[in-house]
């Protein structure tokens, strides 16, 4: 039985004090290539929004689902960041360092600065903020379903785009994780800029 969303942390954080409280949440940790990039959502007090019951995590909605949601998100005025950390920088650091800084960045972009913040699984140490990390957080916190689901639109948005820059490897159909399509492409081709060298089987190829 799918498990949905709810309001009930963000409930608790208000019934405390905190006002703004932003859901963050990240996408791309596994792909083989771009960005991992994370969004920072503040949904109003008192939200009731009738497009709120279709919210889930992102990857229990189809494209076409996401995409819908992620426009009435827009549509709604709702207080959104983004934040993207590049593949070179994922080489250097390690994923999990550059998760926290795509996060630590979308909080930044926020156009007000929040007063809690709920994140997908993660902490995030260098940010001066109170938080708390859920584990399976995009399946329950609203806030952080919304994150989920701005972050994958953006993110495959930004992959649709690289797959015009870098031709040939189907960057559009599989946004850069490890798929068939995209392993085979990457035998013959070899990676190209945006490859995270750091990631099997990556590392073993040579470049285009």
């Amino acid at each position: 039985m799918t498990k949905l969303p709810t309001f009930d942390e963000e409930a608790r954080l208000r019934a405390r004090g905190f006002r703004l409280v932003a859901g963050v949440d990240e996408v791309g940790r596994g792909a083989l290539a771009g960005p991992v990039m994370a969004a920072a959502v503040i949904l109003p007090l008192g939200a009731d929004f009738p497009w709120l019951r279709s919210v889930r995590d992102s990857k229990q909605l189809s494209p076409r689902q996401r995409e819908r949601i992620f426009d009435l998100v827009r549509g709604a005025g709702i207080s959104f960041g983004l934040g993207s950390v590049p593949h070179a920088i994922i080489d250097a650091v390690g994923i999990v360092r550059a998760t926290r800084m795509a996060m630590a960045r979308a909080v930044e972009a926020l156009p007000s600065r929040p007063d809690f913040l709920l994140i997908d699984a993660l902490t995030l140490p260098d940010v001066a903020l109170p938080q708390k990390g859920i584990v399976r957080g995009d399946q329950l916190s609203f806030s952080i379903a919304c994150a989920s689901i701005v972050a994958k639109v953006s993110r495959d948005q930004h992959m649709t785009v690289l797959d015009g820059v870098y031709p040939g490897y189907g960057l559009a159909r599989h946004k850069g994780y490890g798929t068939r399509q995209h392993l085979q492409c990457l035998c013959r081709l070899g990676p190209c800029a945006i490859h995270r060298r750091s990631f099997a089987p990556v590392a073993g190829l040579s470049p285009a």
